[in-house]
Parts: C-alpha cells; sequence; structure tokens
C-alpha cells in the first residue's frame, strides 16, 4: 500500500475558512474518516495514508485533522477514552518562551500556534512538562486569532491562546509522560505525512495547469518533481512498519521528516516556475496551496533539526 493514491482527492470548496473547514471536519467525524488507527498497534501505513490524503485535499484541513486524530491517538495512549463527537486539537508550543503552567488543577498563561483556535471543543495542552485536557468552552479561555498574520494557512484558525486560572478536565499522563512516550516520534512522522500530502497537492494543480500546452523544460521540473515525491513516499511507506518493531526508532523519524521537508521546499521552488506567474495570480486554490505548503512545513526546523540528525547518525556509526 503506498501513501498517495493514483488518484487526486476531490478538493474543498471555495472560499476556504475556518468555518467552512469546521464544518467538513464536524460532517467528517460522525461519519468516522476521523477514526485512524492508532499508532504503535501495526497499522502505521494506513495511518500514515488517510493523514496524507487529508492532507492533499486541503492542508488547511489535514493540519486540523492530524491535530484531532494525535488527540485521540495520545489519550488512548494513556488509557483514557475521548469525549464522543468533540473536536480535540494537541496545544504545546513553547515558542519564544511562552507557554501555560499548571498550579493546583488550574491552567494559566500563553500558548502560541493553537489552531482551531476558535472552533475546537477541547485541547491538549502542554502544561510545563505535563499534558492536561482542557474544555475550550469554559471561562477564563482568551483566543487571540490577530496574532496569526500569515496568508498561509490562514484557515487553519491559529493564534494565541491566554489561560487565565482555567480548570482542567484531567492530566493526561505523569509528568514528562507526553514527549517522553513512544508515540511521540510516532506522531511527529504523522506530520510529515500530512506535508507530503500538500506537496502532491500541489504538484496535482500543476499538472492541471499544463495539460495540452508544457514545453520541454515545464516537463524536466514535473519530472523532478515526481521522483522527488515518489522519493519521499518510499522511505515513509518503508518506515512505517520498520518503525513499529524497532524497540529504539533512533532516527527514522527525522530522517522522514527531513525527506518530506526537503521534497516539498523543492515544490514550493519549481512549481510556480512551471506553472508562471498565471495561476500564482489567477488561481487562487493553487496560490493557496503554495502559500499553506511553505508556512506548515517550517515545522520543521531546517539546520538545526539536520544537525540533530547528522548528530544521531554520527553517534550510530552508519549513514
Amino acid at each position: 500500500m503506498t501513501l498517495l493514491e493514483d488518484a487526486p482527492p476531490k478538493p474543498l470548496p471555495l472560499p476556504r475558512t475556518p468555518e467552512t473547514l469546521d464544518e467538513e471536519l464536524r460532517r467528517m467525524l460522525p461519519n468516522g474518516a476521523l477514526d485512524l488507527p492508532v499508532p504503535g498497534r501495526g497499522a502505521l501505513r494506513q495511518r500514515w495514508r488517510a493523514l496524507a490524503g487529508f492532507g492533499r485535499r486541503d492542508l488547511a484541513l489535514g493540519r486540523l485533522a492530524e491535530g484531532h486524530t494525535d488527540a485521540i491517538a495520545i489519550l488512548a495512549e494513556a488509557g483514557l477514552a475521548a469525549e464522543p463527537l468533540a473536536l480535540y486539537g494537541v496545544w504545546a508550543s513553547k515558542s519564544s518562551g511562552t507557554g501555560s503552567e499548571l498550579h493546583n488543577g488550574r491552567l494559566s498563561g500563553v500558548t502560541r500556534f493553537c489552531s482551531g483556535l476558535t472552533t475546537l471543543d477541547r485541547a491538549l495542552v502542554a502544561a510545563g512538562d505535563q499534558l492536561v485536557e482542557v474544555d475550550l468552552s469554559a471561562r477564563g479561555v482568551r483566543r487571540h486569532p490577530g496574532a496569526w498574520q500569515s496568508l498561509g494557512m490562514d484557515a487553519s484558525d491559529s493564534g494565541d491562546v491566554v489561560f487565565e486560572d482555567v480548570p482542567v478536565l484531567r492530566e493526561v499522563g505523569p509528568p514528562g509522560w507526553y514527549v517522553a512516550r513512544r508515540g511521540f516520534v510516532l506522531g511527529g512522522t504523522g506530520v510529515a505525512a500530512v506535508w507530503l500530502g500538500g506537496a502532491a497537492g500541489v504538484v496535482d494543480s500543476v499538472c492541471v495547469s499544463l495539460r495540452g500546452k508544457a514545453d520541454e523544460h515545464q516537463l524536466a521540473h514535473l519530472g523532478a518533481l515526481h521522483v522527488a515525491l515518489r522519493g519521499s513516499e518510499e522511505l515513509l511507506t518503508a518506515t512505517a512498519s520498520a518503525i513499529e518493531r524497532a524497540a529504539d526508532p533512533g532516527s527514522q523519524n527525522d530522517t522522514c521528516r527531513a525527506s518530506v521537508e526537503r521534497t516539498a521546499r523543492e515544490v514550493v521552488d519549481l512549481a510556480p516556475r512551471i506553472t508562471g506567474p498565471g495561476p500564482l495570480c489567477r488561481d487562487r486554490r493553487f496560490a493557496q496551496q503554495v502559500a499553506d505548503l511553505q508556512v506548515f512545513i517550517r515545522q520543521h526546523h531546517g539546520e538545526r533539526d539536520l544537525a540533530a540528525l547528522g548528530r544521531a547518525v554520527l553517534a550510530e556509526g552508519r549513514a
């Protein structure tokens, strides 16, 4: 089973907004479309295939769907049940020294990069080294969507949240468990599957724009993108089974993320060179796809993550 289906999925209708994405997710939720296999139980390839499909359809949709399914998997790993038909997210950023803290069962502080800011029902929030579940309708949850200024991923409904003495529903695992658990690594590669789907979505649009009028230079660039996509796809596919069997996944997660990030950067670079300025200026969907991909892959920290990977390769003594 490959991660990218042969036929592109049906795109979301335009205009795409946080409200239309919320409507789509709430349609998908009771239909079981967001019920993915839990990582570490032998069906990781099927999980990543679904995540890639979400991202290929729309990256902002993929971001929110991945956050929900990650939260459900985290709760399952902790032996906890999710609230039925609630949309979840995982808000764990500690960007630029921000972050929330837990005191006597109540949450306070600032958490950045919270996707699904105004639409989600519940979130798993990193409070220092403790993960907690929060009802987002609780008093004291202050949302700041204006903090997100980028056109890329604008419909992911991201921004800052200020928690002001908010009671938590429950603690999820003991202190330090969230990042130490095995599912943290598997979840990180799941995000890369969404990136891969987003990159494939851009190439889908490139192919539509080229029908019947491609020159040799455009075809050469398209061939290069095909090779890059298939290379990252095959790496993820081969890794899915191996990473679940391994007692220590080592650098496999970081290798997959770096491969997909590099492929996505190649797509962001070559796709507009193939199409020229027309689709970027006159095709809202294509322009949005490129902008979304450019923003979303920056969850990968570039040379810093590559340096960590190189350090791991050196320690393991083999490439």
